[in-house]
């Protein structure tokens, strides 16, 4: 060891026996504890390998995927997974994704990193223990967000919170909150809306119900992970301004409001870069921006160069090899890497760390109430079910109602959730016919036997997935014949029939039957059912048990009503049929639009991106998901997601953007404004009264227009919302909305800053994106320069958008 060495050595050990000895240690039988005032002193006095080893994680535990003849995939050196990876997460909490190195001698303790979205993903049981350990399958984002109910979505996150602290994890590796660009990727029900309000209101509201819990959350996935198509190479190419007011909008709200602990960095590229190596998205938008303070963690196996990581900003590398380690010693070392922001990194974990259960030595029960969540979960999911039609007020199911014939695989086997890290190893589901049972009705048994028999009987020569996160592949429907139809019909007062869908982590679904339309099965199925009802004037209704969107356009028209169950979570088939019954009245609205065909979505033509050339063959069948091929997406929609585009562009939708029916009616007063001219802020209110016959609550919208003299605007954007409580009939409540200047404000790429132009903008008081009850105006005198912003992420090459027909 040089002279050098010996003595940087002999100054680190005195800061640790001078400094950190008296802040750590507090008598000799107990050990030491990390704590914000210690982290300074114990960050001088760890070594260079104690740094390395910090920011990158302890490895994990993963089965590897077989091939078609069963045999294990190999996994070549420079795969993006970076596998086979140790089995770490063995040791703490069994099954959770990831833990982090620990410095006993410090302090410094383990953290344990546990999916998911929809809900804690642990192993329900362990080696040499009869217990189990279950968790609540809650309902997943899209039906959270179609609640438009933040203080409902906040409860759900205190029972999600309450169980990872309660099974000994440190933190939630969620909410997602990508936005729905396209109705195709595969994990949209892991994500809330295609509105950046709603997405950043509504993980602002989890967050904090989670961490009132005293753990951690990890918003992901930062940024413009909206396809799962080659997600490990695919470049993203957006405009800034897209960026800013579409991809990254959600993430400010959820940064600003409810300050995550953690933000996970996502697997794409964008505009060229790693997102995981880059400088511009995580250290000048998040922390110089927004005023980020946690630390920032790969995606499991993100990008490729390690050094680049550390220096943009990425904190922690997830899952960690032994590998990753020494590339950081060794950058140091040669002088690549300055120890100074290795550091930072370390310091920004370490204040996180301090924060949570483990290092504060809580004693975790392994017992959470797992009733009371179910009970959390059977109202948020009625509450986020979307009646989409109701023609002769068929439902709520008249007494008179006692015998149902229950269609469709889904009826039996209910889909709770997606797959793979959103999924959740539950005590329980409850398919739909239980409960329609549970409400005293009658499931008949002939329809149900041959319905279990057939799908015994598909499942019988099947394998099981070749990989854990893909989930069982769907089996085809049953065939349903016109003399099965009317006999069912003669036998039952009522037909509901089940359409089911499911999807999930390393691939997207796809425009076909089966998929996105329905199979040829499912349209024969509800023709001859609604025949052979309604030839009796008997009702069918229609029940979508589906994460993401599907067509409806092409039979519509044939049930008397439809509606959207989403995945409910544990409880599906009771909160269905609380729907049902009436027993709660659905007062869900869609935070993302039905369309009437695919082809009329804006990314249509580019989604899930293009491949490139390459000098790799081509991997075919599961491998493709290991081995993703260079690819990339252009937004050429820029601005234009969701409602943005259909209505600017005027195309007509199958259901719309904010839309929702009732069993009861709502009138909306005019809507008054606190000043015809903006100064600062702008109140709006409107009250809303129920008009109808039974107690309900309603979801409203408040969309503002905006000069566009200067700048490119959409027709409307929402700016505001609100949910009533429940209203009974006759009742009234009146909401207010407050608009600052930031809401006027659209994002100028020339000069990056906020800019609230000059002139007249008008206000919509909405049911709907399209449903608007209530009109005003306010004028703004001059133009605001709002703020200035970082600039970053620019295009390496220009983008040719979409922008919006002339105003009339």
């Amino acid at each position: 060891m040089n002279t050098k060495r010996r003595r940087s050595e002999k100054i680190r050990k005195q800061v640790f026996l001078a400094c950190v000895l008296p802040l750590v240690v507090g008598s000799a039988a107990e050990p030491p504890k990390l704590s914000p005032a210690s982290i300074k002193q114990v960050l001088a006095a760890m070594s260079l390998e104690e740094k390395a080893a910090l920011v990158v994680g302890d490895g994990m535990w993963f089965q590897l995927p077989t091939d078609e003849k069963g045999e294990p995939i190999k996994i070549p050196a420079d795969s993006p997974f970076k596998m086979p990876v140790v089995g770490e997460t063995h040791k703490l909490v069994l099954g959770s994704a990831g833990t982090t190195y620990e410095v006993p001698r410090l302090g410094i303790t383990s953290s344990v990193l546990a999916d998911g979205p929809a809900g804690l993903r642990i192993s329900s049981t362990r080696p040499k223990d009869p217990k189990t350990y279950y968790c609540t399958a809650f309902p997943v984002a899209t039906l959270l967000a179609s609640t438009w109910d933040t203080e409902l979505v906040g409860r759900v996150g205190q029972a999600m919170g309450n169980e990872v602290l309660e099974y000994g994890a440190d933190i939630l590796l969620g909410p997602g909150m990508n936005i729905h660009r396209n109705p195709l990727c595969g994990r949209n029900f892991e994500y809330y809306s295609e509105d950046p309000l709603v997405a950043g209101r509504t993980a602002a509201a989890m967050l904090g119900g989670i961490q009132s819990q005293g753990v951690g959350t990890s918003i992901k996935h930062f940024a413009g992970n909206n396809a799962e198509t080659n997600r490990n190479s695919l470049n993203v190419n957006v405009s800034e301004r897209a960026l800013r007011e579409i991809y990254l909008e959600g993430f400010r709200i959820a940064v600003q409001s409810a300050k995550p602990w953690t933000v996970m960095s996502s697997y794409n590229k964008l505009n060229g870069t790693y997102s995981s190596e880059s400088h511009d998205l995580l250290t000048k938008v998040l922390r110089d921006d927004w005023g980020f303070k946690g630390y920032v963690m790969t995606d499991w196996g993100g990008g490729t160069d390690i050094v680049a990581q550390m220096k943009a900003g990425n904190d922690l590398i997830m899952p960690g090899t032994p590998q990753q380690r020494e590339a950081i010693l060794k950058a140091v070392k040669e002088g690549q890497l300055d120890v100074r922001v290795l550091d930072q990194n370390v310091e920004r974990f370490l204040n996180t760390l301090a924060q949570g259960p483990r290092a504060k030595g809580y004693k975790y029960s392994n017992q959470p109430d797992l009733k009371a969540h179910g009970e959390v979960t059977r109202q948020a999911a009625t509450e986020g079910m979307v009646l989409l039609k109701n023609a002769g007020a068929a439902l709520p199911l008249s007494k008179e109602i006692k015998r149902i014939a229950a269609f469709g695989n889904t009826s039996y086997k209910i889909i709770t959730g997606g797959t793979g890290s959103g999924d959740v190893n539950k005590a329980y589901s409850v398919p739909l016919v239980d409960g329609l049972q549970n409400v005293g009705w009658t499931v008949n048994e002939d329809l149900k036997a041959l319905y279990g028999n057939y799908t015994k009987l598909v499942k019988g020569g099947r394998t099981k997935s070749q990989f854990w996160f893909l989930g069982e592949p769907p089996i085809a429907e049953l065939e349903i014949n016109k003399d099965l139809a009317e006999g069912m019909a003669a036998s039952s007062d009522v037909a509901i029939i089940t359409l089911g869908r499911n999807s999930g982590e390393g691939s997207d679904r796809t425009n076909v039957e089966g998929d996105f339309k329905l199979s040829a099965a499912e349209q024969r199925m509800i023709q001859q059912v609604s025949a052979a009802y309604h030839a009796k004037q008997k009702k069918v209704i229609v029940v979508l048990n589906v994460g993401g969107t599907l067509e409806t356009a092409s039979w519509r028209d044939l049930p008397d009503a439809i509606l959207l169950a989403w995945q409910g979570g544990q409880e599906t088939g009771n909160s269905i049929a609380d729907v049902l019954s009436g027993k709660v009245n659905p007062s869900g609205k869609l935070a993302t639009t039905f369309v009437i065909k695919y082809e009329d979505v804006p990314s249509a033509k580019t989604f899930p991106g293009k491949e490139l050339p390459s000098d790799k063959p081509r991997p075919e069948g599961l491998a493709r998901l290991m081995f993703p091929q260079p690819a990339e997406d252009t937004y050429t929609d820029g601005i234009y997601v969701g409602y943005r585009y259909y209505d600017t562009f005027n195309v007509p939708t199958a259901y719309e953007f904010g839309y929702g029916l009732s069993y009861t009616t709502f009138e909306y007063s005019p809507l008054k404004l606190a000043s015809p001219r903006f100064s600062g802020q702008e109140t709006v209110t409107v009250e809303i009264k129920n008009t109808g016959s039974v107690p309900g609550k309603e979801v409203v919208q408040l969309y503002l227009s905006a000069p566009a003299a200067k700048l490119d605007k959409p027709a409307k954007e929402l700016k505001g919302f609100a949910k009533t409580r429940l209203l009974a009939p006759g009742e009234s409540q009146t909401l207010s909305f407050t608009l600052d200047a930031r809401s006027l404000a659209s994002f100028d790429p020339v000069s990056s800053t906020w800019i609230a132009e000059a002139g007249t903008y008008a206000v919509q008081i909405a049911a709907s994106s399209k449903d608007i009850r209530q009109h005003g105006s306010f004028t703004l005198g001059r133009e605001l320069v709002v703020k200035k912003e970082s600039v970053a992420l620019v295009p390496k090459t220009p983008i040719t958008e979409l922008k919006a027909p002339a105003r009339p």
